[in-house]
């Protein structure tokens, strides 16, 4: 939680930190800055031990003020004056306009943790010159296990609310895209509209977009809604042209944030519109029982990994290959859970690069997510749900949604 991060620091040898970009769409400045707030450029900077500080253009003054933050303007620091001492150099400038914040707030020496955005080449163009100018300090760079995302895995109650309200929305959204589909008819094998024209993803699809923004939610990162080969293709997102056909699986993954890049929720059904083929049948009672086993072990302070080998036992001994066995585009494909929160993916992780520490904290949220994925069949299933790991050792379904594979159609 935000009220370890001065611990965390101390811990980690860090004296300050600094935050840069907008404050949409960039978790960590969403994080520290309390929120979204129409802030294009920012830059935010924490003393350990200190509240931050937002530094902030004049045309943004009133969207800065609604941080909290005690605030900065670039203006105090004799921009003009830079750019002329520089001649417009960008790179010079804003490298001079760090070395003036910094200094104002204090900081000459010790170890600085750099977050947030900035184009790659202009960012190691100007702390490269901001290094050579304030030698005493230590810039620091930090992959994603880092003491913030640490701090981050942990949501207080806040956070599990604005999280649980997503997933309200995404449930709903949900709902009404199982009446949209279901009001229609099939012919042929094929759902078609009113119209006579036939369903397609791409039509779906821009329903789901729609829904999202009128309740006041957006898909950063698109929507997966895919059916047949593309469903078998885990993040595949689907193919806009496609027909939705009779008895082939849809998987459907939302993973919705709120307006301006806040807190997101992660969801999936696996739907066959109007019957279930006996084959697409066996493979999701295999991932429902794989989802119900993992949900039912649910246990603080495991690690991650203890399930998804628990997994991969199950899926082995019903005859799939998983990524234990050598799977590398049919069975088991991917990892059962990840941690969620201002990123879709963050802490605690269950892929390839997860750690030690990727454990299931109280207060944590995180996803479980099996899935089976035969390309050569046009089979794909996946269930998803988000879990809150409650301080009493019990987990929570943030938001509850049936699990039927078959999605009737009423004509």
């Amino acid at each position: 939680m935000k009220t370890d991060i001065d611990r965390l620091m101390e811990r980690d040898g860090l004296d300050a930190l600094l935050v840069t970009g907008p404050t949409m769409h960039n978790p960590y400045m969403v994080y520290l800055a309390g929120g979204v707030h129409h802030v294009t450029q920012a830059d935010l900077i924490k003393i350990r031990g200190q509240e931050p500080v937002l530094f902030h253009n004049d045309m943004e003054r009133d969207e800065a003020r609604k941080s909290g933050l005690r605030l900065r303007r670039y203006g105090d620091f004799n921009l003009r004056e830079i750019l002329l001492q520089t001649q417009n150099n960008e790179i010079e400038t804003t490298a001079i306009l760090y070395e003036r914040m910094f200094r104002d707030m204090g900081i000459t020496g010790g170890q600085v943790a750099v977050f947030g955005q900035m184009d790659v080449g202009k960012g190691l163009a100007i702390f490269s010159s901001l290094q050579t100018k304030l030698t005493q300090i230590n810039l620091v760079g930090m992959g994603r296990n880092n003491f913030l995302t640490e701090a981050m895995q942990t949501k207080d109650d806040n956070e599990i609310k604005q999280i649980t309200e997503m997933g309200q929305i995404t449930t709903q959204v949900v709902a009404k895209t199982a009446e949209f589909i279901g009001s229609q008819r099939i012919k042929n094998g094929l759902v078609v509209k009113d119209s006579g024209e036939a369903l397609t993803i791409g039509d779906v699809k821009k329903q789901i977009s729609l829904w999202l923004a009128e309740a006041g939610a957006e898909a950063p990162e698109d929507t997966i809604f895919a059916i047949g080969r593309d469903a078998a293709v885990p993040h595949s997102g689907g193919t806009p042209g496609d027909l939705i056909r009779a008895g082939v699986p849809i998987v459907y993954d939302i993973f919705p944030c709120q307006a301006g890049g806040g807190y997101f929720y992660d969801f999936t059904r696996t739907w066959c519109v109007g019957h279930t083929p006996d084959k697409v049948l066996e493979v999701y009672e295999d991932v429902l029982s794989a989802y119900n086993r993992a949900v039912n072990s649910l246990k603080l302070d495991q690690s991650l990994f203890y399930y998804q080998k628990e997994t991969c036992d199950f899926f082995d001994s019903r005859g799939h290959l998983t990524l234990l066995t050598g799977a590398v585009e049919s069975g088991y494909i991917h990892s059962l859970s990840h941690g969620l929160g201002l990123n879709i993916h963050e802490r605690p992780f269950t892929g390839v690069s997860m750690e030690l520490s990727d454990k299931i904290y109280a207060n944590s949220v995180f996803t479980v997510e099996p899935g089976l994925y035969y390309p050569e069949m046009e089979i794909g299933v996946r269930i998803e749900d988000t879990y809150w790991a409650k301080p009493d050792g019990s987990f929570s379904c943030l938001v509850q949604y049936p699990y039927d594979l078959l999605l009737p159609v009423k004509n």
